[in-house]
């Protein structure tokens, strides 16, 4: 027996409901969008990164020819400085990645066709932000792990090059050779303030005469000053110790030498970030931009899903027609409303002394925001 038609209240037979796909049909469609979002994401990436490189590059331009700083030792600091640049252009190149990839989908009527099967805009979301989630895991190994490594080698290099002086960063601070003396440096706050100093001078025979520490240290008026100061002179058989209030301290390291190997906010990892943070508040010193630079970096996987959730609706609010050209232009547009809003606040913040939470999560909240609003419209 044929089953019996569905009738409407008025008499006509009604379509019977189209069945959503479900188990591995579903998984396959995960996976397709997801690796559209990924695909487009490398395709931004591999734009953008000669672009800032070449940017990069540019800025060095300038310091070719101090001392032995050839154009040979600025490729290799731009190479090296490339994965702190592409884990911060990470959300943009998604952005753009996620309008590329979703928009070849939608102008092959892909998109359209999924819908018409049963997919639901919620699982298109859901799928392409799983994509996003691999991307902020891999961004976060780069960020993390990869850049603040590269970073420091290629800061090493560079300021040996410009200044002649060695010093090595490890994982106790900052070692440079000065004339007699070994140098230790825990702390680098600027170029010019230095914090937990540790001076080795070494007399006849090579053998150590002289241990000193010191709590602090600034350059003032052409010389070094050191602050709260233990000294410990070391006889042949006796040790005598002396604590100074300060002092002045006659070293060859040149503050410009410190300055290029201090490494920006933005290229330290969170537990570093973290730690400066706490100083910062420890000894009473401004440390907001620290504190913006540590919210940025806590809150830049959750950009990088958001990036995505903004795409959605451009692709669902634009026609199939629009050619991938014109997606790129939407998301350079939406990249730059980003940028300009977050400097925007980061600078409100340095000089009005808002929140630095607030400076770094308030532009992703928006956005997110804004593309909730949008979602449930064309929903």
């Amino acid at each position: 027996m044929s089953p019996t038609p569905c009738l409407t209240w008025s008499g006509r037979q009604a379509s019977p409901p189209r069945a959503r796909p479900t188990g591995p049909r579903l998984r396959i469609l995960d996976r397709y969008i997801a690796g559209a979002v990924i695909a487009g994401t490398l395709v931004s990436l591999a734009v953008l990164l000669p672009l800032l490189a070449f940017f990069v590059l540019t800025d060095e331009m300038d310091q070719i020819g101090d001392y032995q700083y050839r154009f040979g030792d600025a490729l290799l600091f731009v190479a090296l400085s490339m994965p702190r640049y592409a884990y911060q252009a990470l959300p943009i190149a998604t952005l753009i990645g996620a309008l590329v990839g979703l928009g070849s989908l939608a102008t092959r009527s892909e998109l359209v066709a999924m819908r018409a099967a049963g997919v639901s805009l919620g699982q298109i979301v859901l799928a392409a932000l799983k994509g996003g989630l691999l991307i902020a895991l891999i961004g976060l190994l780069v960020g993390e792990v990869v850049a603040p490594k590269a970073e420091q080698i290629g800061q090493e290099q560079r300021s040996e090059a410009l200044t002649g002086q060695v010093m090595k960063r490890t994982g106790s601070g900052v070692w440079a050779r000065d004339g007699n003396a070994f140098v230790n440096i825990r702390e680098i706050l600027s170029g010019a303030n230095l914090r937990d100093i540790l001076i080795y001078e070494l007399g006849t025979g090579q053998s150590l005469s002289m241990a000193t520490h010191a709590a602090a240290a600034r350059y003032h008026e052409g010389r070094w000053q050191l602050e709260s100061i233990e000294r410990s002179r070391i006889g042949t058989d006796r040790v005598a110790v002396d604590a100074i209030a300060h002092a002045g301290w006659d070293s060859l390291l040149n503050p410009r030498l410190l300055e290029v190997i201090v490494v920006e906010p933005q290229a330290l990892p969170i537990w570093d970030l973290y730690r400066y943070v706490r100083f910062m508040a420890n000894t009473e010193q401004d440390g907001r931009a620290y504190e913006i630079a540590l919210w940025t970096r806590l809150t830049q996987p959750v950009l990088i899903l958001t990036m995505i959730f903004v795409a959605i609706p451009i692709l669902l609010g634009s026609s199939r027609t629009t050619s991938v050209g014109r997606y790129i232009l939407f998301g350079v547009v939406v990249g730059i409303v980003f940028y300009l809003l977050s400097r925007t606040l980061v600078s409100m913040s340095l000089v009005f002394q808002l929140s630095p939470m607030i400076a770094a999560t308030l532009p992703p909240s928006l956005f997110a925001a804004g593309a909730l609003w949008l979602l449930r419209r064309l929903g």
